[in-house]
């Protein structure tokens, strides 16, 4: 875990959203405890009537290629960790996928580990398994 979630606007090239799914696992595997192996993303490529932006809100200017990354994971992570995830994911996804900071959101929802199955209908990092 994470599961991380890519809405991307449809004229993104593959090599960048590519670039962008790289930056978000380096920048979660440095800055968010996730091992390396853990990579679980789904990519929306969305048409510009499926993915609105405001363009200026809170004074960010954003541009046609705004992107919206979704980052579900287990609670634990300290407000200095989650910082510095937001920071790192820009840096890297400006270097791999050519994005401009102002056009990458972030959202980071958490839960608990009974909130996970990852596949075989057992919640693998529950504390103790419930009976059937």
């Amino acid at each position: 875990m994470p599961l991380v979630k890519f809405n991307i606007p449809q004229s993104l090239s593959g090599d960048r959203i590519a670039g962008l799914r790289t930056a978000v696992h380096q920048a979660l595997v440095e800055h968010a405890n996730v091992p390396s192996d853990d990579l679980f993303h789904v990519v929306h490529r969305l048409d510009a009537t499926s993915l609105l932006v405001d363009h200026a809100f809170l004074g960010v200017e954003r541009s046609q290629e705004a992107v919206i990354v979704e980052i579900t994971f287990r609670m634990g992570r300290t407000e200095i960790q989650k910082q510095a995830l937001y920071r790192e994911i820009v840096r890297l996804a400006q270097a791999r996928a050519q994005l401009r900071p102002e056009d990458i959101m972030v959202v980071l929802t958490e839960n608990t580990s009974l909130d996970w199955s990852f596949g075989a209908g057992v919640a693998q990092y529950a504390p103790a398994q419930v009976p059937a």
